[in-house]
């Protein structure tokens, strides 16, 4: 069987991954190649494997802890995309021939922990693509341009920095966003602060940039050959510096609501009760009645408050899931959505079930196999 490409496309919280990765799916598919993808989190129930499905794409999911502390499953969901027909492949008999995995926001050293380790043990399956880490132009700004902290601390700032060490390709995403000054400032302190990786610029949203994107991840370079020098007790007190929530939701209501103005709505209120108590790394909101979905989220102080997905639709009975990551004590961001949730329900005279919930820090990170510079 030919080699599967496998392409691993990191980056901070509120990146933009999802929607470039959804681009990325689509361009490949209209190449005539098959395409799977794999998300990764460190709880169930995930905003983005909803979103990919959405978008018609297989999807598998790692949860529970990073691609790295989770490798083995990495390599079998890889593994069951790669040798399984999809959905509406009758009469084909080749596999996916596209693989790609979106880790864990807040997870950095997967050069170390995932792509080498990957080409190692499987290198006669896939062939892995330069590592790409995309960044969110707020954040460049104020992290790598301005030497601040985006409203973090030093040590979240440090997961954010060992990210971008690591990577082969940055992706400098958002930049419908940028006056063509502001873009230009970017992607050169982008450059000028990580010489080891090509800087382009793209928009997950708009498509702009992705061609020669999609040309430097087809390219036949070196993946993962950036190892970081990453200090795991930093590593480990960033990553836990930040509150992780997810949530999901049985609402009905009495009579059928907007699910666009739904999503935007509960987003907006969670995103006021949060103000002033910690920075918002990430939030997203999920509506989905039956097969029809609708996403809003927010990727903290000086961004908006953006339906990533629309939803044209209205239902009274649905699922309502809930995703937020932020610079905050774990209960304290339960407490705020929970009293954003309470407010817009009652307004719009909706109840709900809580289903599952989990609100924590996350652990500190366990690589199963790490390969060293050397």
């Amino acid at each position: 069987m030919k080699r599967v490409r496998f392409l691993v496309v990191g980056g901070f919280l509120g990146a933009g991954k999802t929607t470039a990765l959804l681009r990325l799916a689509a361009h490949y598919q209209r190449l005539g190649r098959r395409v799977g993808l794999i998300t990764n989190d460190q709880a169930a129930n995930l905003v983005d494997t909803a979103a990919v499905a959405a978008g018609g794409f297989r999807v598998e999911e790692v949860a529970g802890a990073c691609f790295c502390c989770k490798f083995d499953d990495l390599a079998r969901l890889a593994e069951k995309l790669r040798v399984e027909k999809l959905d509406g492949d009758a009469g084909h008999d080749e596999a996916p021939v596209v693989l790609i995995g979106e880790p864990v926001g807040s997870c950095t050293d997967l050069a170390a922990t995932v792509i080498q380790p990957l080409q190692r043990l499987y290198g006669d399956r896939y062939s892995l693509a330069p590592y790409s880490v995309l960044v969110d132009p707020n954040r460049a700004r104020q992290i790598v341009l301005e030497r601040g902290f985006g409203g973090f601390s030093a040590k979240v700032a440090y997961v954010f920095q060992k990210q971008l060490e690591e990577a082969d390709l940055i992706g400098l995403n958002k930049i419908d966003l940028l006056a063509p000054g502001q873009r230009e400032e970017l992607l050169a302190a982008l450059a000028r602060e990580f010489p080891q990786a090509r800087v382009l610029p793209i928009s997950g949203l708009t498509g702009e940039g992705f061609d020669a994107f999609c040309a430097a991840l087809d390219a036949n370079d070196p993946a993962g050959r950036n190892i970081a020098a990453v200090d795991y007790d930093l590593y480990a007190e960033g990553e836990a510096e930040l509150g992780w929530l997810n949530v999901a939701i049985e609402l009905t209501a009495s009579a059928p609501l907007s699910a666009e103005a739904l999503v935007r709505e509960l987003v907006e209120a969670i995103r006021r009760e949060l103000s002033g108590q910690g920075e918002v790394a990430h939030l997203k909101v999920l509506f989905e009645a039956g097969s029809d979905r609708a996403i809003a989220n927010f990727v903290g102080s000086g961004s908006m408050v953006r339906v990533s997905r629309p939803g044209g639709f209205s239902a009274a009975s649905g699922r309502v899931v809930i995703n937020a990551r932020a610079h905050l004590a774990p209960d304290l961001l339960l407490t705020a959505a929970q009293r954003a949730q309470q407010s817009v329900l009652a307004r719009l005279g909706a109840t709900a079930k809580v289903v599952d919930e989990a609100h924590f820090r996350p652990a500190r990170p366990v690589p199963t196999h790490r390969v060293d510079a050397s």
